[in-house]
């Protein structure tokens, strides 16, 4: 591996590093608050990787919802990730799959932006590990960290910490929101439809929301779709 390949990456990524520590910080001790351990909380963080999956999780299972149903909504949130490196593996150097592998796990949303981002006509994979490495190893450790902080507050602290996550859901939806219609009527239409089975009980809390992510996801993308359809040419 190219050292100097990789520092450059590990400078790259430090923007991403620092980003990720209050992040990963308030994940460790939202996730005390719910219940888990520090080892399991650390383990989601290294196996799973995922911010806004690991979020969301922590809601399904303070609710006790199936393991199986946590694992399907966490694959349909992250099935933009496919994409994502779909799209890389056209601008990274000739490399074998199995190292590949190793650092599409890696690709988050702000490793993406990096990656994607360099003027390089190929990018080098030391490069590539050295991006995805401190920004990984920062949510893992800050995970633990948060955590750490979790298990030593009041307990008042803790019960009332649980409302910090719908503050954070909050927070990652509103600034994307802005000016953008798009991503305002697919918050709508999957709020309207979860809201809808919620109240009815004809779903479970994993299932309503697999499938109001699913639907509301289809159909903005078919209402779209038509309407760029029948814009005249120019517009």
């Amino acid at each position: 591996m190219n050292k100097n390949s990789f520092l450059s990456g590990l400078k790259a990524g430090v923007s991403i590093a620092i980003g990720y520590f209050p992040v990963a910080l308030t994940f460790g001790l939202l996730a005390k608050t719910t219940g888990l351990s520090i080892w399991e909380a650390t383990a989601m963080s290294i196996f799973v990787y995922a911010g806004a999956a690991q979020y969301m999780s922590l809601t399904l299972i303070s609710k006790g919802v199936d393991p199986i149903l946590i694992v399907l909504n966490t694959f349909v949130v992250n099935i933009r990730h496919f994409l994502m490196t779909a799209a890389l593996n056209e601008k990274m150097q000739s490399e074998k799959r199995w190292v590949k592998g190793i650092y599409a796990f890696g690709i988050t949303d702000e490793s993406f932006s990096v990656l994607a981002t360099q003027k390089e006509s190929k990018i080098a994979t030391p490069f590539a590990f050295g991006v995805a490495v401190i920004a990984y190893s920062s949510w893992v450790i800050f995970t633990a960290v948060g955590h750490v902080i979790g298990a030593n507050l009041p307990a008042f602290l803790q019960a009332a910490m649980s409302i910090a996550l719908y503050a954070m859901f909050v927070g990652l939806l509103v600034p994307s929101m802005r000016g953008n219609r798009k991503v305002v009527m697919l918050a709508l239409v999957a709020a309207v439809i979860n809201g809808f089975f919620y109240w009815t009980g004809l779903l479970s809390t994993g299932w309503s929301i697999l499938v109001a992510t699913l639907v509301s996801s289809i159909l903005i993308e078919i209402i779209y779709a038509k309407r760029g359809k029948n814009l005249p040419k120019g517009a």
